[in-house]
């Protein structure tokens, strides 16, 4: 039986953040020696630290948070493409590939390769691929990078154009061990009720 593959950052101390915001840190709140007992822990992080989703309400005050999600998006089959040495994602990136009934799509970039130092720049998604992906049906797009939008965006035209469309959004994964192919994707997140996004441990299988 395939195996799966843990496809998520792992979230220690030393993880890269967007610039200003809220760093990641983890520490005994109450220690065994203390208790008695137990050791309980405290984590301190954004919520769009290392692999993790965006809930529409990161970009729209009116839109979903994560509660409000499916959790049924972030579980299931999904295909993975492989589209190096970009500077933009435009729609005509997709022709190449048979994308018929693929709901999620992960596109490998390697846009970001040393995660250990946050990016000046990266491969930007157009509006043009977001209308496409809605075309398509697909509903879910991951991709190896912080973000859909360019790193400076303050008009975030990518997580609008693919919010329109009906497409949700995964970030931050590591597909270096990932070829193009068929896999399962777990990825699910956390139950936030106010969450404007959610970390997720994200774990694939080749079919």
């Amino acid at each position: 039986m395939n195996r799966w593959i843990d496809v998520s950052q792992p979230l220690t101390s030393s993880i890269t953040t967007w610039p200003g915001d809220t760093k990641f840190n983890y520490t005994i709140n109450w220690s065994k020696a203390d208790t008695g007992s137990v050791n309980v822990g405290q984590v301190t992080m954004s919520l769009h630290t290392g692999t993790h989703i965006d809930a529409p309400f990161h970009f729209d005050d009116a839109g979903q948070k994560v509660i409000d999600l499916d959790p049924d998006l972030y579980i299931g089959h999904a295909r993975v493409i492989y589209l190096p040495g970009r500077t933009e994602l435009v729609a005509s990136d997709l022709e190449a590939f048979d994308l018929t009934d693929v709901r999620r799509l992960i596109i490998k970039t390697d846009g970001w390769v040393d995660k250990s130092v946050f990016p000046e720049t990266i491969p930007v998604l157009t509006p043009s691929l977001a209308e496409r992906l809605g075309a398509l049906g697909i509903e879910l797009i991951g991709l190896d990078l912080p973000s859909v939008d360019a790193i400076d965006s303050k008009e975030m035209s990518a997580h609008h154009a693919l919010a329109t469309h009906g497409v949700h959004i995964l970030e931050g994964l590591v597909l270096d061990a990932i070829t193009p192919g068929d896999y399962h994707l777990n990825a699910v997140p956390l139950p936030i009720v106010d969450g404007d996004g959610s970390p997720v441990r994200a774990l694939m299988r080749p079919y």
